[in-house]
This record gives structure tokens, sequence and C-alpha cells, in this order.
């Protein structure tokens, strides 16, 4: 005996409720299988929930097409920013600055900050731009190849796209909360028909409820153990015919 499957994927949902709605436009009150108090909720809810999917997907494909610039802005940013402490380290080896200017970028040993992370990348970006102004304004000679106008220059860049990111994550996140809220009463507005529908059809053999359910958008599926005996009946039932 086929089982019964609920939707399980919000695509399914919508073709489930929309199912539900041209049934209901087609069929007068008096033949529809499923009460007009469901039907009205169905109405109410349907409109919000296929809106928010759609806000959601696009939320999601903003995120996803902005994504790729912002990983090469954040490479090029780290670039630098790597490339501008190794300068730094270099100069210290060769005798031209004391170790003690370190203390000027918020790190006092030889280990380079870790810049893996994007936070990383905006804290120590924001550190070493302010460091390198400080340690200027008390003598010290600017270091080049890369300037720190030019390592501001990248970071401001990573900046813009990093908070614009942030943004599209927020805006992405808010969405998909609010179809995760949704979910759970579009189940039940599923449930509560597929059960109406079914309770309108008892009556009938098995085979034909199943068919006029159907029509409803109720989907069956039959379990392995049951295709296989329903492939090999069909086979029989050709070779009868055949002879």
């Amino acid at each position: 005996m086929p089982y019964r499957r609920l939707p399980n994927t919000d695509q399914a949902r919508l073709r489930a409720l929309q199912t539900a709605i041209i049934m209901g436009q087609k069929k007068e009150t008096e033949e529809l299988a499923f009460s007009t108090k469901s039907l009205n909720r169905l109405r109410a809810f349907y409109t919000n929930f296929e809106t928010t999917i759609i806000h959601h997907k696009l939320a999601r494909k903003q995120q996803e097409k902005s994504s790729n610039a912002y990983l090469e802005t954040v490479r090029k940013a780290r670039l630098y920013l790597s490339h501008f402490i190794q300068i730094l380290n270099f100069a210290i080896q060769r005798g031209d600055m004391k170790p003690t200017v370190r203390e000027f970028y918020g790190f006092n040993d030889k280990k380079s900050p870790s810049l893996i992370l994007d936070s990383e990348v905006l804290e120590w970006g924001k550190k070493i731009i302010e460091g390198e102004h400080q340690r200027i304004n008390h003598g010290g000679n600017p270091l080049y190849n890369p300037s720190i106008a030019v390592v501001k220059v990248k970071f401001d860049q990573f900046l813009d796209a990093y908070h614009f990111q942030k943004t599209l994550q927020n805006n992405t996140a808010r969405w998909t909360g609010k179809v995760a809220e949704l979910r759970k009463e579009a189940d039940e507005i599923i449930l509560d028909i597929w059960n109406e529908v079914e309770e309108r059809f008892s009556d009938l053999p098995d085979d034909f409820k199943r068919e006029k359910s159907t029509e409803y958008g109720l989907i069956y599926v039959y379990r392995p153990m049951e295709r296989i005996k329903t492939a090999h009946y069909s086979m029989v039932l050709s070779e009868v015919y055949q002879n």
C-alpha cells in the first residue's frame, strides 16, 4: 500500500498549495473536496508565503553574486597588509628600525599577526594604518613598496565590501527566518486540506480514492518492495493480455 508523503521543500509546498487553490477555483463549493474554511485560510496565506520565498531567493542570489568580488577584495587587502608587515620586519632585521617600533602597530614580537579571518583583516588593517601614521609622527621614515597610502586604498576597498557583504548576509538571514516562520503554517494548511480530501473520498476503492486525491496535489509513494511487486504485477498482466 503506497503511503502519502507531505512536501519537504519550499517549492513542493508552493506546488501543493497552488494545486489546492486551482481546485478551489475550478470546483463549485459543494463539489470541492475540502472545506471553505480551509480554502479561505489557504488564499489568505499563499501570497505572503510565495512573496517571502521570492524575496529569500533574491537575497541569496544577490549575496552569492557579490561573493566572488568580495573574496577578491579581501585577498588583495590581506596581501597588501601582509607585504607591509614583511617590509616592516625586514627593516627591523636590517637594523634600520628598532624592534620596539612594532608597538606602534599593536604587536611586539617577530611573529606577524594572523590575517586568516576577515575579522582579523578588519582588526589589523586599522591597527597597521594607524600605527604607521603614529610612527611617522614620531619622526620615523615612511615605508614603501607598498606604502601605507596604497595599503589604505586596498583596505578601504575591503572595508566598503565587508560592510556591504555583511548587509547582504543579514538580509538573507532575515528572509531565511521569515520563511522558516511561515513554513510551519504552510505544513499545517497542507496537512488539513489533504486530510479533508482523503476523508471526502474515503468511501471509494483505494486506487480510485488515490486517483481522485492526486488531483488535489496529494502525493503517494510506493515503498521499494511495493514498487517491485507492482512492476512484476504489471509484467504479468502484460504477458496475459499478449497471450
